[in-house]
């Protein structure tokens, strides 16, 4: 109706078709079409190319709306059909605004000019064209649109509604967002695309294909990836849980034979040509990216587990997904442990590149796998990591909902480190005065909780933060060095595990000038004999006796030198391998090595000699023969005997001498240098 009374037509006045455009519609299609079009709206001149008149041919050079999409479908299938009922809904659109929409669409073919700048004409006044209903559709659109930038901007992820209130987050606590996962998401953050892509962005036709995943982003410089014989199987679901392992094919199980070989040979150059054969293989990767690192090959080391990671994610089942935080993997199965390890280690190296949003977005996934054993130990760094990437919420958050079941302030590190994020929390100064107020009432409430629980943290901090306490607080014995002797030696190894992993983080002098205070008010509880004084070191003489296996694998794994060298001495005395230190008492094992042919413990000291020098010597060969049959045994014993012969022969026949050199002045003075 209102392009309508814009071109000036009246109601009744549209053409029934296409018009002249029709190409020679004969006599029966021209009578069914009505009588012509009156002579004001015939075109005015004859037109070459026909095509140019259809609006459809300049619509395809800008993109459409939504609404203009509706439209042009509607135009086609009301032109295919004849547009027999052009009028009647014209008459019923006069209801509501969206059944005038959809009268006006589908009369718009009708309506359609002969001459080549009308549609232009009519492009402009649909965009111009507005109602009362079309306002608030397009209203709730930009709003959504901009709580979405707004949403992406903020690097926390959360919207500034969430953000009001310490705790406001509608998602799972151990929710995983893909972006988080990318490294280079985060450094572009800190530095800008430019900085950290530079000249080096792929050409996409230059690429070759590559499966896409989220963990790590394969390289050209890898091996072309093949089946390496690991899948993944749904075992069950137990209340909304699924749970996952990891197989692996007899083709896989042969190669983690040859592995556990060459790894018992002591010699890295084994698994080096183990790689060679097979590029993929996990275990192997995790291994030699060891041997990389204790050589200061940093970039190697990362490489080879970025590696290990797409071969494992390559591997996923269909619905196993990364973010939805219920998808479990039970580290008892050999066969899962290596995924558990390649993550560990992976977020070890992008924490030390400068990533601690994305390592702790890989924390919070490896404890999504198994929160309730949680078997590396990642609640004892998650802390740490939230407090780097400032996820000050999340730290909070953690504590409030998993203190209850948990106990986590029983932990040093969240007994500190929850108490520092409600101060850095009541520092911004974004926030409410009330908020501040009471995130700096709760830190205060905290922090004097774990002095008076763990006191013997208080002189190690200092001391690496370079802090001379006062004379008050150095004398005290409750921060003493009998702080320190009298507690056992499983919390010696928590507190010097979170000492010397996060005292950098009690460097600022603002956290020091809040430490102060909160120090001399807890010296004031103990010389007041507090109950919880008492009640502190109760517990501490009670709990902490024995330290889990999964503590001491996360101690092995960190490296951190204060925490390793209190290990047990049951711990130390063990062989600990890079691809599965310290593995479950209770594993649940699908398949095992076959056994040895060759007994070494039966061989003499002569064929340990030779086997020393030829490795693939072996003097009792596969034949084994029973103790009762002398005959057998003696016709053994001449094998091996000829077996021994020829194999001293190569190793003579490989024998060679090297000529000494020759000097050129033979009646030299013949002094040595």
């Amino acid at each position: 109706r209102a392009l309508r009374r814009l071109r000036g037509e009246q109601r009744g006045q549209e053409g029934p078709g296409l018009g002249q455009l029709a190409i020679d519609p004969g006599p029966e299609r021209a009578r069914e079409a009505g009588p012509p079009p009156p002579p004001g709206n015939r075109p005015r001149a004859a037109v070459s190319n026909r095509f140019e008149l259809i609006p459809a041919e300049e619509l395809e050079d800008e993109p459409l709306t939504g609404e203009e999409r509706v439209d042009t479908r509607l135009s086609e299938q009301d032109t295919a059909g004849g547009n027999k009922e052009g009028n009647k809904e014209w008459a019923v659109a006069e209801g509501t605004d969206d059944g005038q929409r959809e009268g006006e669409e589908a009369e718009q073919p009708d309506q359609m000019p002969a001459s080549s700048n009308k549609p232009r004409k009519k492009k402009k006044k649909r965009k111009t064209k507005k109602t009362t209903a079309g306002d608030t559709v397009e209203d709730n659109d930009l709003e959504d649109i901009d709580s979405l930038l707004e949403r992406l901007e903020d690097p926390s992820g959360l919207s500034p509604q969430s953000q009001g209130g310490l705790i406001a987050d509608s998602r799972p606590l151990l929710y995983v967002e893909h972006r988080n996962l990318n490294p280079e998401n985060e450094l572009k953050r800190y530095f800008g695309a430019r900085a950290v892509l530079g000249d080096q962005r792929p050409r996409q036709r230059q690429r070759q294909y590559v499966r896409s995943t989220w963990l790590t982003a394969p390289k050209n410089t890898w091996p072309r990836y093949s089946k390496t014989g690991i899948a993944m199987r749904l075992l069950d679901t137990r209340r909304g849980v699924q749970h996952f392992t990891f197989e692996h094919h007899r083709e896989y199980q042969q190669v983690q034979f040859k592995f556990l070989d060459a790894v018992e040979s002591m010699d890295p150059n084994n698994i080096v040509l183990l790689l060679q054969m097979n590029p993929y293989h996990v275990d192997s990767l995790l291994q030699l990216s060891d041997v990389c690192r204790m050589q200061e090959d940093q970039e190697m080391a990362r490489d080879l587990i970025e590696r290990a990671l797409y071969s494992l994610e390559c591997a996923f089942h269909p619905v196993f997904s990364l973010t939805s935080g219920t998808c479990r993997l039970d580290y008892r199965r050999p066969e899962n442990r290596a995924f558990f390890l390649a993550l560990f280690k992976h977020l070890m190296f992008l924490e030390k590149r400068g990533c601690p949003r994305t390592a702790l977005e890989f924390c919070k996934l490896i404890l999504s796998l198994d929160p309730e054993n949680d078997p590396l130990c990642v609640l004892l760094l998650i802390d740490f990591l939230s407090l780097r990437a400032r996820e000050y919420t999340f730290l909070t958050r953690l504590f409030q909902e998993w203190e209850s079941h948990r106990n986590l302030s029983q932990l040093p590190n969240f007994a500190f480190s929850v108490p520092l994020a409600y101060f850095f929390l009541s520092q911004q100064e974004e926030r409410l005065e009330l908020e501040r107020s009471q995130a700096r009432e709760r830190a205060a409430q905290l922090i004097q909780l774990a002095l008076i629980m763990f006191p013997s943290v208080l002189m190690p901090l200092l001391d690496h933060c370079s802090v001379q306490p006062d004379a008050r607080v150095a004398s005290h014995p409750f921060f003493g060095l009998s702080a320190q002797i009298s507690q056992s030696p499983a919390l010696n190894q928590l507190t010097s595990l979170y000492v010397g992993r996060t005292h950098t983080l009690w460097k600022d002098p603002a956290v020091m000038a809040w430490l102060e205070p909160q120090t001399h008010e807890v010296l004031r509880m103990v010389e007041a004999r507090d109950p919880l004084v008492q009640e502190a070191e109760h517990k501490r003489k009670i709990r902490y006796q024995s330290a889990p296996r999964n503590i001491y694998r996360h101690v092995i794994l960190s490296e951190m030198k204060e925490a390793t060298a209190a290990l047990p001495l049951e711990v130390t005395s063990q062989p600990v391998m890079g691809f599965d230190p310290l593995p479950p008492l209770d594993s649940i094992v699908s398949y095992t090595r076959p056994e040895r042919t060759s007994h070494p413990s039966n061989e003499s000291t002569l064929s340990l000699f030779f086997r020393s020098l030829l490795p693939n010597f072996n003097l009792q060969g596969d034949i084994r023969h029973d103790g009762d049959d002398e005959a057998r045994a003696g016709q053994d014993l001449n094998q091996g005997v000829n077996r021994l012969m020829a194999a001293m022969r190569d190793m003579l026949a490989n024998i060679q001498f090297q000529e000494p050199p020759r000097d050129d002045n033979p009646e030299g003075d013949g002094d040595w240098d």
